[in-house]
Parts: C-alpha cells; structure tokens; sequence
C-alpha cells in the first residue's frame, strides 16, 4: 500500500473524533497524486460531518490605511515600504455605514472592520471612535461584528466585546518558529496574546494565516496545531501574492499545495471555520469550487485590504454552484 494512501486511511480516526499528530500532518500535507482526491474527500467528510453545509461570508472595510509601525516583510501597509498603498487616518461613521449597508447588500453575513498599526493596548481616541462606528453599523444592519485593531489589551478586548463586537480577527500570519523572519518588531507570542485576551473576553477569535512567505510544510503544520491549541474558531488562510515594494519574495503555493493545505488545516481543527481569503483567486483560479469540497466553509468576498478580490457577483455565482446555502451567521 501507497504511503500517501496508508495516511489518509490512518486519518479517518478524525471523523469518529480523533486527532492527529504532527508527523500524521505532514504526511497528509505530502499527498501526491494520485491520492489526491482522497484526502479532499475526507476532508469534505469532515466538514460536513462537524459544521455541515453553509457556507460563511464575510466582507472587510480597510477603515484605517497605510502608515503602520510594524516591518511585516509581506505587508503593503507597513512604513518600512513604498507601495503606493492609500494612506490615511480611521474614516468617519458614515462612510463605515455606508460600507456596512453594501455589504449586507452583497449578502455578506459579517462585517469587519480593519484599522492598520501596532493596536491598541489602551483605549485611544481612535478606539473609541471604533467602538462607536461598530454600535451604530451593529443597531442599523444587524450584521455580525467583527474587527481587526491590532494588538490588544485583555480591557480594550472587554470593550470590543461590550460594543457588540462578535469576532476579532488576528493572525499569526506563519508559524511561531518562522515569525522572525517575516516580522522583528513584535513577536509572534504578543500576537498569541492578543488571540487569547479576545477568547477570554468572552469573542470569537478568527486567527490564522499566509500561506506562501517562504515557510515549508513543517512550518505549515506547526501553524495549523498552534491555531489548534489556541482553540481559534474562524481559520483565515491567505495566499501571498508579491505587492511590488515590499521586501519579501513570493514563494507562492502550486494549486495542489493549497488544496492539501486546506484539507490538512481542517483534518487538524475539525470543527472550527476555514475560510479562503486574499490570494483565493490568482492562486487556486479555476481550483476555487474544489477548495470547498476539501474542507473549507467560508470565503472572504468583496474584495481586501490594498488589493482588489473578484466580483461579488462572481463569488455568489460560485457558492450558488456548489449547490449550499450562500451563508450563514458565524458559528451558528
């Protein structure tokens, strides 16, 4: 029996509630040929098995641009690159509104609102401007929300959630082991630190990362069991995409990595939510549909921070032909 095979066949313990090891991981991540669709249909199993049909959707605001402290190597808004990327200060409630209002609009089922920089470990009054804008979008929409601020506080992550604030996203961006080579301006533990004050206070954490910043398939596995053990519930994975101007190369994923990827980031975290988002479609381009029959169950739609995404119109046009609810509030 193929190698490949025996490991996919070892992996079906994660259906009856088992779980893997690393090196169980890894060797899943290495599926080849002709084996491939087999570890897509577990991973499928799985999926529907532990968070069923829906499909989640969510559209993000870059509510604050550019100008950011941090030397993130991959990131178009950092002030150690020159990007052309917009720069310019936290927008005002109702052009927050206004993008809340269409992303409902679009069908999303989440709002979420991105500020670039450090964070905020004390209640500035940029964060409480924040706080405002997501009561008014959470009272007029009815959307679920969510935010990106950066570093946080176990007190600013009790005020995110007395705000209404449903899920905060953080990343780690890679694993913990690689994160000095992509960021030496905070740490990758300051990062884990902010994920649990967001648990703590009772959120969701959506937390996860970029595939394709010069990291291997160890470090790939290393990142899917630190999510694991940080007990995250919304799996983001990005592909990087080289944005002229930053210093980090694009070591992008081939299409069978980034299926694998996704069928081993489910196989590791059962029944949390992976969803595809920035790089989805230069990466995966004809492969998108196939993603959501490998273990994903959410999306990122309406486009991203400083790059453009495909249409909506063309993501609704996907989820209706995998033949599954457009969307579902988070979690539910």
């Amino acid at each position: 029996m193929n190698y490949s095979s025996e490991a996919i066949l070892d992996a079906y313990k994660v259906l009856e509630g088992g779980s893997l090891t690393p090196a169980e991981a890894l060797a899943l991540l290495n599926t080849e040929p002709p084996y491939l669709m087999d570890l897509y249909s577990l991973a499928d199993k799985v999926r529907l098995k532990f968070r069923g049909d829906a499909i989640d959707t969510c559209e993000i605001s870059n509510a604050k641009s550019g100008a950011c402290s941090e030397n993130c190597a991959f990131c178009a808004q950092s002030s150690r690159h020159s990007t052309g990327a917009a720069v310019y200060p936290l927008k005002d409630m109702g052009a927050l509104l206004t993008e809340a209002r269409q992303a409902k609009a679009d069908g999303a089922s989440a709002f979420c609102v991105v500020l670039s920089g450090y964070g905020h470990e004390e209640p500035d009054a940029e964060f409480l401007a924040v706080l405002d804008a997501v009561r008014a979008i959470g009272r007029e929409t009815g959307l679920e929300l969510h935010a990106s601020p950066g570093i946080l506080s176990p007190t600013t992550a009790r005020m995110l959630k007395e705000a209404g604030v449903a899920v905060v996203n953080h990343n780690l961006e890679t694993a913990p082991s690689f994160y000095p080579k992509v960021c030496t301006t905070h740490s990758s533990a300051k990062r884990m630190l902010t994920v649990m004050a967001v648990k703590a206070a009772g959120m969701k954490a959506c937390c996860g990362g970029i595939l394709g910043l010069g990291e291997g398939a160890e470090e790939r596995v290393e990142l899917a069991f630190a999510l694991r053990d940080l007990d995250v519930d919304v799996i983001p994975l990005n592909i990087h995409r080289k944005i002229p101007g930053t210093r980090l190369e694009a070591s992008p994923p081939s299409v069978v990595e980034a299926l694998n990827a996704v069928a081993v980031f489910r196989l590791v975290n059962p029944a949390k939510t992976i969803k595809l988002a920035a790089g989805r479609e230069t990466a995966l381009a004809d492969y998108q549909g196939l993603a959501f029959h490998a273990g994903a169950n959410g999306m990122l739609i309406g486009g991203y921070l400083t790059v453009k995404g495909r249409s909506v119109a063309a993501d609704q046009a996907l989820l209706g032909s995998l033949r599954q609810p457009h969307a579902s509030p988070l979690g539910k």
